[in-house]
């Protein structure tokens, strides 16, 4: 039997079928989330108090974090149901989270590919970086990332809840996502299966390739370098970027672009943990925490915090300087 309106809510089954699985992931969960907040705000507070870190690629690092910080922020409360008989969400509670996660997972596959074009141009285009990438450009390649995800959001949330649910109201996942509305249909369900595997290769398979392009660009830079150590020291950074754009790309496509696959029914529970908790950890740690230059800004800003408390000017005002360009430039050959 159907049910259009579904007032009662729905009920995420996530691993009830391996309750032993449960109580770890749980546990995982509060560990993961504590040191996601963390490491996110620490990045967000090196980029706007550290004047070292005046530049283009730690605003989009602080873009990036603050996105995490909500994507994550948006799933957790809801995978704390993980560990008790307690499942249900609300049907108000299920759209909210649907509409964030929609407008947030596609928001940040276009800011990874606003950082990669970052990382190209300063590699591959450095006398003109300062002309290329200036403060209004910055801001709109950030307003495109935000609105890219709005955009989707706001066609895809409401196509999913004109479905005809199932009674039971049974979604087996651990969170409100399209696929597993898709499985809770009574009814034809091939319009939205086609509009949601468009929407993935628009915002996987698509960015995806562009980052991938970067890198070739990026190697080709990296080959007419003569420093033998900055050369190594940066080929040695691009395989932990790549891992990161992999896992959090392989695991939404696999989920998204074809969501009736027995793989992808099986799994799914698993990709969506990985995209959600796992590569909002990952972020932080490869991409910036691992840097040099963050860690001699952090005990800087660690002493400023406890000895001073003098004003200072809204930090994304001033980052396009001179110094900053310059010193962005020899330190993403030096991460």
């Amino acid at each position: 039997m159907a049910n259009k309106s579904s007032p009662g809510g729905f009920i995420l089954l996530g691993f009830s079928e391996w309750p032993d699985l449960e109580i770890i992931l749980f546990w995982a969960v509060i560990v993961l989330y504590t040191m996601i907040v963390l490491s996110n705000l620490t990045i967000i507070l090196l980029s706007c108090m550290e004047p070292h870190l005046y530049t283009p690629m730690y605003f989009f690092l602080s873009n990036l974090s603050f996105l995490d910080l909500c994507y994550t922020t948006t799933a957790v409360p809801q995978m704390s149901n993980l560990w008790g008989p307690d499942k249900s969400i609300t049907h108000t509670g299920c759209v909210i989270q649907l509409c964030v996660l929609l407008c947030l997972g596609p928001t940040e596959d276009v800011m990874l590919v606003v950082m990669a074009f970052d990382c190209y141009v300063v590699i591959y285009q450095l006398l003109h970086y300062t002309v290329i990438m200036h403060q209004q450009f910055c801001w709109k390649l950030v307003f495109v990332a935000w609105l890219s995800g709005l955009m989707l959001s706001v066609v895809q949330t409401p196509i999913t809840f004109q479905l005809p649910f199932c009674a039971h109201h049974r979604l087996d996942d651990i969170l409100c996502e399209v696929p597993a509305f898709l499985h809770l249909a009574c009814g034809d369900t091939s319009v939205n299966e086609w509009q949601m595997t468009i929407s993935a290769v628009l915002f996987t398979i698509v960015p995806l390739g562009l980052i991938l392009t970067s890198y070739v660009y990026i190697a080709q830079a990296l080959g007419k370098i003569q420093s033998e150590e900055g050369r190594q020291k940066a080929i040695a950074t691009c395989p932990s970027h790549l891992t990161v754009v992999v896992i959090f790309y392989g695991t939404i496509a696999m989920v998204y672009t074809d969501p009736k696959n027995n793989f992808a029914l099986k799994n799914g529970k698993f990709f969506t943990f990985f995209y959600t908790v796992v590569t909002s950890l990952f972020n932080p740690l490869i991409y910036t925490l691992r840097n040099k230059e963050v860690k001699n800004a952090l005990p800087r800003l660690l002493s400023k915090v406890v000895n001073t408390t003098k004003n200072r000017s809204w930090p994304f005002e001033i980052f396009w300087t001179r110094s900053g360009v310059e010193n962005h430039a020899i330190h993403t050959l030096s991460i």
